[in-house]
């Protein structure tokens, strides 16, 4: 069962991502902006939910070239991927056992004081990209019978959206490290630290290739790897949360 401060808002936050119906860019935006308005600020996930909110918004609203080379495949992509993240939290909130390590190391740290905004933001962003990309994008091939060219539409895409996050990561972090009147709260000197800890680009880049990895496996070795690499970015996102 997770354990978490009494008078939380949990029971709301529950009904929000469990009942949400999510099929679109839309739905993913709408269900976002009703837990970030339901959070309070000392509330780690409203951090990495708001990272990923203004992430989703940005890439939304910023085709490359105004147009997707593969629109329905990435959007399917997005869909999916948000479903895992909103699949995890409701998993955590119901007291569920099968609550992956990646995920279990920050939602368990959600109200720990000591904890830097922006810390809290990226160690969500290590769970979702490191532990999830990978299985939302096979899902998304699966889904739309497509096996992607290593330089084919749909990478290209993928690494256009790259490209858009190498762009934001940083201005999206100082305004994370400011508070509301817009006076740096923080050790921005740790912004630095961070993206020079976990890059966001690598990340996905990485999540492609184990996606690739694990279509080729199943059965016991396909557990196997799923089981070290969630360990991997457990530690991982405990460090995020600890030492920098």
């Amino acid at each position: 069962m997770s354990t978490l401060p009494s008078g939380t808002s949990d029971q709301a936050l529950l009904e929000i991502v469990s009942s949400a119906n999510i099929t679109t860019i839309a739905d993913v935006i709408a269900t976002m902006q009703s837990i970030d308005a339901l959070l309070p600020e000392d509330d780690g996930l409203k951090w990495f939910n708001r990272l990923y909110l203004m992430v989703t918004d940005d890439v939304n609203a910023k085709p490359p070239g105004g147009a997707w080379q593969s629109p329905a495949w990435l959007d399917h992509l997005d869909v999916v991927f948000a479903g895992v993240y909103f699949k995890a939290l409701a998993d955590f909130l119901e007291g569920r056992r099968n609550i992956p390590s990646s995920w279990s190391a920050f939602f368990e740290a959600r109200f720990k004081t000591g904890i830097d905004r922006i810390q809290f933001a990226l160690a969500g962003m290590n769970a979702h990209i490191n532990h999830d990309l990978a299985l939302a994008r096979l899902k998304t091939d699966a889904d739309l019978n497509v096996v992607p060219a290593p330089d084919g539409l749909e990478h290209r895409d993928y690494e256009s959206v790259n490209q858009l996050l190498n762009n934001l990561m940083p201005p999206v972090l100082t305004m994370l490290a400011s508070d509301a009147l817009g006076y740096l709260a923080q050790d921005t000197s740790k912004i630095g630290r961070i993206l020079a800890y976990w890059n966001i680009c690598r990340a996905r880049d990485l999540a492609w290739e184990f996606a690739d990895h694990l279509r080729n496996l199943s059965g016991i070795a396909n557990d196997i790897a799923l089981n070290m690499h969630d360990s991997l970015t457990g530690a991982l996102g405990r460090a995020i949360l600890t030492q920098l």
